[in-house]
């Protein structure tokens, strides 16, 4: 019973300060090996500590692994959303490029089909006809470009997107 807990807890460190005793010889050999057992206990102490930082060491180092590779991803997904978000500003003026194309061709395609109605009312000895914005642009009045009797004075007309009620409709309604 003694004996394996000596062989237990002294086994190999008895053994070795011994074995150092026989090959030292030193003066006071019961001393020496006292002082070398404390010096093994505080050497086996430190290795443990130097395993645990090493244990300690190696997952700061996973973490640090695993948090570059984050932000890696991360720098990669905001670099695809950058260039998500170019090629959609791209394919936005190119479809505004195109909308105004197509734009400038219906007005270019109106101007030539209206100056073609000029021209061909002019050739048959007919007063040309003006467009609303040339009406404007002359600041002329309706009856003074029109030669019709009872058309109206007026520089331009407004129209209401609202039918506008009358005063006695409103007063009926407020009478109920």
């Amino acid at each position: 019973m003694e004996s394996r807990y000596l062989q237990k807890c002294l086994g190999t460190c008895l053994t070795q300060g011994l074995t150092e005793v026989a090959r030292v010889r030193p003066l006071d050999p019961i001393e020496y090996l006292a002082l070398w057992i404390y010096k093994h206990k505080e050497n086996v102490n430190m290795e443990q500590m130097r395993q645990r930082e090493i244990i300690a060491l190696e997952h700061e180092r996973e973490l640090a692994m695993m948090e570059r590779e984050m932000l890696e991803r991360l720098k990669a997904e905001e670099l695809l959303f950058q260039q998500q978000q170019l090629a959609f500003q791209l394919e936005m003026e190119m479809q505004q490029k195109e909308k105004q194309k197509t734009d400038d061709f219906k007005t270019g395609q109106e101007k030539s089909s209206k100056d073609m109605m000029s021209m061909e009312s002019t050739a048959r000895g007919e007063e040309p006809m003006l467009s609303e914005e040339s009406m404007m642009d002359t600041g002329k009045t309706l009856a003074e470009i029109s030669d019709r009797y009872g058309a109206p004075n007026l520089s331009r007309v407004e129209e209401l997107d609202e039918p506008m009620l009358s005063d006695v409709a409103l007063n009926i309604d407020q009478d109920l």
